[in-house]
């Protein structure tokens, strides 16, 4: 078995780990005989707790963060920036400006209604920036004009949440952008995991691709790279994973940038290859961290989204930091 075999099974087996302790534990923990009542009788109690509330709030964070390391991943070798990821192109920001629009509008009770909304939001976005790419094939013109998209999605938030009819409307934006896997069910599971699904084989195909872009545009013309297909290829699939996650789960950062940096190395930066772990990585994060606000202490239950945050915007700074001092050499 070789190297890169080993680190997905590894990080397979970590993910299957976290998925049991985040079955396991909660506000409550249940018991040896509990565990066992679950499993034998459908319509017990105990069934209920694990079935329909703790293992697909598991899967759902599982499959969110597996999307977004694997967005990760696919932005970081597609614009050769290890600081890139998909909220960067503006593609969170507009799928969390359509669903908070959605919300204010009142189609919270339409089940289906938000999330599609989110996707919907994250296409248009996907699809203004393909229009771009199509026109300006540079990678510093891409980021650019990303950047520009995610602060107009901010600002289209803002301007939802400012004008929201009622303090009840504005509070649901507030915690749909802070993110979220709570309450989540298996509807919410197949949601994310179907596009998710998609995603990787998208990643999978523009892997070769990815990898002879890193040797440079240039190098990359020489060997007969289709650069305009690979661009398509590995933004349609970075965008359908961040619009799939932030359909289901809101606005969670930094999990798609850390991810891949956590596997680089076990990986020796092979962009072919880093998808993958980088999206067991990131499901390990968002189930781990998902646990955590759940046995935490507190009187109201963190966000997810908020705990990334302070987690993963000091490693964001380390990260930088290292990026700087490599440039400068």
């Amino acid at each position: 078995m070789n190297g890169f075999a080993r680190l997905n099974l590894a990080l397979g087996g970590a993910c299957a780990l976290a998925l049991v302790l985040a079955a396991a534990f909660g506000e409550t923990a249940m018991t040896g005989a509990q565990w066992a009542e679950a499993f034998v009788d459908p319509t017990s109690g105990p069934a209920d707790v694990l079935w329909r509330i703790r293992a697909p709030r598991a899967l759902c964070a599982l499959t969110v963060g597996a999307a977004l390391g694997l967005g990760g991943a696919v932005m970081q070798g597609l614009l050769r920036n290890p600081l890139a990821e998909p909220g960067v192109l503006g593609v969170s920001a507009g799928g969390g400006a359509a669903a908070a629009l959605a919300i204010v509008l009142g189609l919270a009770a339409v089940p289906g209604a938000v999330e599609l909304a989110a996707v919907v939001g994250a296409g248009l976005v996907a699809l203004a920036l393909l229009a771009f790419v199509s026109r300006v094939p540079s990678p510093a013109g891409l980021i650019l004009f990303g950047v520009a998209l995610s602060a107009l999605g901010g600002a289209a938030t803002s301007l939802v949440f400012n004008l929201a009819p009622t303090p009840l409307a504005g509070a649901e934006v507030m915690a749909w952008l802070m993110g979220s896997v709570e309450n989540r069910g298996w509807t919410e599971v197949l949601w994310i995991a179907v596009p998710a699904a998609a995603a990787a084989g998208l990643a999978h195909a523009c892997g070769p691709g990815l990898r002879a872009l890193a040797l440079g545009e240039d190098t990359a013309r020489t060997l007969g790279l289709p650069l305009e297909r690979l661009r398509v290829t590995a933004l349609l699939a970075a965008s359908l994973a961040a619009g799939a996650a932030v359909a289901v789960a809101g606005a969670i950062g930094f999990v798609g940038l850390v991810a891949p940096h956590l596997v680089r190395r076990f990986v020796r930066d092979d962009p072919a290859r880093i998808w993958a772990p980088s999206a067991l990585a990131g499901g390990l994060i968002l189930v781990v961290a998902d646990l955590a606000v759940r046995v935490i202490p507190t009187e109201q239950e963190l966000k997810l989204g908020v705990l990334t945050a302070l987690v993963g915007a000091p490693l964001f700074a380390l990260i930088a930091a290292r990026a700087a001092r490599s440039w400068r050499s």
